[in-house]
């Protein structure tokens, strides 16, 4: 891997400098990284990154010429350039696995380390939470949308530059994806890729026809056509029969399928069905594509489409309101072997943070599986598996008590005075492990529009806490 160490802003190598030169140089802090809103507008964001992260802090390291650089900049003094040149992270890292479905406020990653190290590695963190979450949730919530039909990741072209494309094909493959066209991360991470042709492949030729069965001659057992150059039914869908009946099927081929990717889609794959069927091939697939969202799926769905898979690219790699804002905060510090909790106050209460050094249960009803919400709990407390009560930090009137359920904490140990000791799954364990917890939560929370607020409670003394240190901190 590519050493990422100076993947960081300046401010938190200032800032490290100004640690170094006080006494406070060796405080362990403690930072949760968080979203304040589920991304995407789905009612929930699918956790990773983590995989980046465990490979980033694992080769932290900064080199000769990275020292030679800084020093170049004049803002450093030399004792913390020979500290930096010696920097290794020695800290404990707790974080949610990938796949999980994760909600506002919830401390996705938690950083335990003196404050210099917990300092510089916030700018990666949060640099690959947020590509990463973004890349899955949208492939997830398309998943959701699609009921089971095959999704296909296309968004290389789409994506801001090569690293990005990859990630978002990696990402893809976690929500729910089948495969990419991104052969750059078929070969890094062994995801079967998949495609077919472009319209240039059709317009350089002297007609589609002939277009179409040079294609076939060089891929007679993979062959799916693309219909949507000239005219799909007056022209695409025939010529593709032809081929069919000429070519593919003298020879002992079938041919796999038709791709439309313009016009009307509801109305040109069932028009292009009828056509199939009454040629006798009624086996042959249909691919759907064109910048697909999930509110369109579900409208072609409505609307009788015939779908067998679909083609994406713009709505994974580049997805509307793709902002996921993971937010890196200060929650504590070690002072006299006691964790001192820290709170961030703003007019927005929003914004005001859960202080302290914490944890996630999340609760599943013992009759159904179902997902009954999460709660953030001090470090030390413990939930036993009795009658529990919900408390909406929003609305401390709004409770419901919970009993005949089963309860986990979210967050694993990572790694442990700086060694790794977690094990890291592989892309398509996370993806069945996704597929598994989306399935806990209810059809209500994942909704495409409108979804029933899925709980996320603050324990009694967490709320206690924050409620006494919002109290004290505004009479300063």
């Amino acid at each position: 891997m590519e050493n990422k160490t100076m993947m960081t802003d300046l401010y938190e190598l200032t800032m490290a400098q100004v640690y170094f030169n006080s006494d406070e140089r060796d405080k362990i802090a403690f930072f949760d990284a968080f979203f304040r809103k589920e991304p995407l507008e789905a009612g929930y964001g699918i956790m990773a990154g983590l995989d980046n992260i465990i490979e980033y802090i694992e080769n932290l390291k900064f080199t000769k010429e990275n020292i030679d650089y800084l020093k170049s900049l004049n803002l450093f003094d030399d004792d913390f350039l020979e500290y930096l040149s010696r920097f290794k992270f020695s800290g404990n890292v707790y974080a949610i696995p990938d796949g999980t479905p994760v909600f506002r406020n919830e401390p996705l990653v938690t950083i335990e380390a003196p404050i210099i190290e917990a300092q510089i590695v916030e700018t990666a963190i949060l640099s690959y939470l947020n590509a990463s979450i973004c890349y899955t949730t949208a492939t997830r919530k398309i998943v959701e949308a699609s009921n089971n039909i095959a999704i296909m990741e296309f968004g290389a072209r789409r994506a801001f530059g090569p690293d990005s494309a990859v990630e978002a094909s990696k990402c893809s493959i976690i929500g729910g994806a089948s495969g990419t066209s991104n052969v750059l991360a078929g070969e890094k991470y062994k995801i079967p890729v998949m495609g077919t042709m472009a319209h240039s492949l059709i317009t350089q030729s002297d007609n589609e026809y002939e277009a179409f069965l040079n294609f076939a001659k060089t891929y007679p057992e993979n062959c799916v056509l693309l219909v949507d150059t000239y005219n799909v039914l007056k022209s695409g869908v025939p010529n593709a029969i032809k081929v069919a009946k000429e070519y593919l099927m003298p020879r002992g081929y079938r041919l796999k399928g038709i791709r439309i990717d313009s016009g009307d889609l509801a109305y040109l794959s069932k028009e292009s069905k009828k056509m199939l069927v009454n040629a006798g091939l009624d086996d042959v697939k249909i691919c759907l594509s064109n910048g697909l969202k999930a509110e369109t799926i579900r409208e072609l769905l409505d609307q009788g489409a015939v779908i067998d898979s679909i083609g994406l690219g713009d709505n994974i790699v580049a997805p509307d309101k793709a902002r996921v804002g993971v937010v890196y905060k200060n929650v504590g510090v070690l002072k006299n072997k006691k964790i001192e909790p820290k709170i961030k106050l703003s007019s927005d209460s929003s914004k005001t943070i859960n202080p302290g050094f914490k944890k996630v249960y999340r609760f599943y009803d013992k009759e159904t599986g179902y997902a009954l919400g999460d709660v953030i709990a001090l470090k030390e407390e413990k939930i036993e598996e009795k009658e529990y009560l919900l408390i909406d930090p929003e609305d401390e009137t709004n409770t419901t008590k919970i009993k005949n359920y089963t309860v986990k904490e979210l967050q694993k140990l990572i790694f442990e005075q700086g060694k790794l000791i977690y094990k890291d799954l592989g892309i398509y364990e996370k993806r069945e492990y996704c597929n598994q917890q989306m399935k806990t939560l209810y059809p209500e929370n994942k909704r495409i529009h409108k979804q029933n607020k899925y709980y996320v409670d603050l324990s009694e003394e967490l709320l206690k806490l924050k409620k006494k240190m919002i109290f004290e901190n505004k009479k300063i």
